[in-house]
């Protein structure tokens, strides 16, 4: 007999905490969305519970339109399998077959769930609590090199580690910064992904890479360097560090960081 795994969403729970939401505000969040969107839904703690266990890995689209509505963020980065339709043969009146487009928002959940579910735990300590993020770039418009800050909740699940810039913890407002990473001894490999100010210098553009970073022997320090493209599509990089400033994800503690880094 086969005992399915369920692989956790971090990602979701990661971005709910980054929220300041318990399950339960979330849930009710999402009612409200249900109620201004004219698609009423019945999101509770429960269902809440069971995305964030891996039980249900492909919500409704009445429910996916909600969760985009009070995050602000596509289904892909909460976690979510991507929304895509099933397909049907159909007659093509030449004595052939094509493809036709099924039911709306039926998504696959099964890409992925296997080589999670094996992955390898971490040899050592555990990285979730409250980071510092600094990374620098160079800026060939302005002519000059710049500092990117934000307090990050980090989430850990075996080798994974998922990260979520909290609200107004950015030192240029409305920058969110998502990471990705897995852990392999004292080395953490990853991407990110930010979303610039829409008032700001870069208008809105949406930036993404890759990091590698090693971790110190204490565990509360870990530096590298980034890589991603510019505005002409060259690869540029340079250096980033995450220094650990809580290991509590607790309410309170999300509240003291919820604000911009000096």
């Amino acid at each position: 007999m086969t005992t399915e795994v369920h692989v956790p969403n971090d990602a979701l729970r990661a971005v709910r905490i980054g929220l300041r939401m318990s399950q339960d505000d979330l849930a009710k969040a999402l009612r409200r969305a249900g109620v201004e969107l004219g698609e009423p839904n019945d999101a509770s703690k429960r269902l809440v519970q069971r995305w964030e266990a891996g039980i249900s890995r492909s919500p409704r689209p009445v429910y996916v339109r909600a969760l985009e509505r009070v995050t602000g963020m596509p289904a892909e980065a909460l976690g979510f399998a991507p929304q895509v339709s099933l397909a049907r043969v159909q007659g093509d009146s030449r004595g052939g077959h094509d493809m036709a487009p099924g039911p709306e928002g039926v998504a696959s959940a099964t890409a992925g769930t296997e080589s999670a579910a094996t992955a390898p735990e971490p040899a050592g300590a555990n990285y979730s609590g409250v980071w510092l993020s600094r990374y620098e770039f160079y800026s060939s418009g302005r002519d000059d090199s710049f500092e990117g800050r934000h307090y990050v909740i980090l989430v850990q699940h075996g080798n994974r580690l998922t990260g979520r810039s909290l609200n107004g913890a950015s030192l240029n407002p409305d920058s969110p910064l998502s990471l990705d990473l897995t852990v392999d001894r004292n080395v953490v490999t990853g991407t990110w992904t930010e979303q610039t100010a829409r008032d700001g210098y870069y208008q809105g553009a949406s930036y993404h890479g890759a990091v590698q970073l090693l971790v110190e022997p204490t565990g509360r320090r870990m530096a590298g360097k980034w890589v991603g493209f510019g505005k002409d599509f060259d690869v540029n990089t340079g250096p980033w560090e995450l220094r650990l400033m809580d290991t509590s994800t607790s309410k309170a503690a999300l509240e003291r960081y919820s604000i911009p880094p000096e």
